[in-house]
This record gives structure tokens, sequence and C-alpha cells, in this order.
């Protein structure tokens, strides 16, 4: 397994994004959930990157990204990411998206046709009229307000601590990290998903797809049926929770690099 990781920033319409890759060959384009970065995938780039080249990008909006004003949408997400594709020069590629990335997963892999491989979608939520009909009623998931006193920095990690094990605070660090990064708007994120078309993108999918979900992520869980009667296949990852990423990387790039390499 190799752990050089390569940074790099590549021009676009919305301005700089920034990405983290590792290895060579056919290239794996691995999106963020909301409101993480690429350090989401720190410790599955290095075995992905092993057998293939390996790319992680900060959304639009995230991590060390350029941060437009304007609102937030799946539209715009992939619209970034479609500049980054062209600026790296990726002709064919494999996407992964978890949670709101696989949201954006689809959407790219609804525009680009056979030049996705395959598709991996991880804990992505299933959006369908159900969804965007609710989007008002919703519960906010990272909303604090900032206080003199910085109790809302524990306000923060609490809100996500129940996801994490113990001894898994290193991850919960770098999601504090990404969301104070964003704290201003830390909900939007997760309204856009809930607006998007997905449903209605997934059928002009052609790329193989693979709908995964940790068993403890009960957020997502129920997505998994959705997709599974959308036609994509299907697959429980024993243990893991809303991080599953950082929780088990090594069985999470093992089922990337098992879906990558069965077409």
């Amino acid at each position: 397994m190799t752990d050089t990781l390569r940074r790099g920033y590549a021009p676009s319409r919305f301005g700089q994004l920034h990405y983290v890759e590792c290895g060579t060959g056919k290239p794996v384009l691995m999106l963020h959930q909301t409101p993480r970065s690429w350090t989401e995938y720190l410790d599955v780039l290095p075995r992905v990157g092993a057998v293939h080249r390996a790319i992680a990008m900060d959304t639009l909006g995230f991590g060390a990204s350029a941060k437009p004003a304007e609102p937030h949408s799946i539209e715009r997400w992939a619209d970034a990411a479609d500049d980054l594709i062209e600026e790296l020069g990726l002709e064919e590629f494999h996407l992964v998206g978890h949670h709101t990335g696989g949201v954006i997963a689809v959407e790219l892999a609804a525009r680009h046709g056979k030049r996705v491989s395959s598709l991996f979608l991880s804990a992505t939520p299933f959006i369908d009229d159900e969804k965007r009909r609710t989007v008002n009623q919703r519960k906010p998931v990272d909303h604090v307000v900032p206080s003199p006193d910085g109790s809302h920095l524990l306000e923060l990690w609490n809100l996500r601590r129940p996801f994490y094990k113990d001894g898994e605070e290193a991850a919960l660090n770098r999601f504090m990290v990404d969301a104070l990064t964003v704290l201003d708007r830390v909900e939007e994120g997760h309204v856009a998903v809930r607006g998007s078309m997905m449903d209605q993108r997934l059928p002009l999918v052609t790329a193989r797809t693979l709908a995964v979900c940790a068993s403890e992520d009960h957020f997502s869980m129920p997505g998994l049926e959705k997709f599974a009667d959308a036609g994509c296949e299907t697959l429980v990852i024993p243990g893991g929770h809303v991080p599953v990423p950082e929780q088990l990387p090594e069985e999470f790039s093992r089922h990337i690099l098992d879906w990558v390499a069965a077409g």
C-alpha cells in the first residue's frame, strides 16, 4: 500500500478546486459527504491508490475549494466536478460517493454516460418526491449558534459524537475542522440534497451501480431498498456508522476495489 498523497488545485468556472490523489492507473474519483472534505477518505486513498489513481476532491464550497456566495445545489456541485474532471483529463473513470457525495455522483454518472465505468454509492439518501416535499420539515443536522464563550464547539461535537465510537476521536476532530470551516452555511448542503432530482436522474445512469450502507447508519439504511427497487446491486457493511470510510477504511476500500474490478 502506497502512502504518497499528492495535493493539487484545478481551475474551474467557480474558482479553484482542491483535490488530493494517490497512485496511478484508471481514475477513481471520490466525493465526500456534507459538511466534510477530502479528509473523509484519508485512509481510503492509499488503499485504493495501490491499484488505481485515487482522487478525492473537496466539493465546491467545502474544504480548501472555492466558496462562492451563490446557493448550493447538486447541479452546481456537479458542474464544479465536471470542471475538475476535464482539467485532470479523466476520459474514463470510476465514481465513489458517500452520503451527499453519492447524490452528486448520480448526477455526474447521468451526465457522463459510458465515461463512468462504475458507480459506488455509500450511504446515499434516496431522494424522491416525499423527500422533496418534506425539505422544510427536516430537523437541522449540524446547526449551532456561535457563542462568545465557545460553548457551540462542544455542542457541535456532541451532535456528531453518537456516530463515532470511543477511540475514533481523530476522525471526529477532522469532522469538526471541516464543519467549522463552513459553519455559517453548514445546513445548506443538507437542504441541497433534499431538493435534488436524484430519482429522476438515476434511470439515466448506464454504469454498473452498487449501493452500500453501514449496518449502524440508520439514517441511510432505508434508502438501500429503494436503490434495489431501482435496479442497483446492494450491500450492507457490518459494524460501521455514518463515517464508515473512516471507521472501516480497509473494508470500505476492499468493497470499492472489488466493485471496480467486477467490470
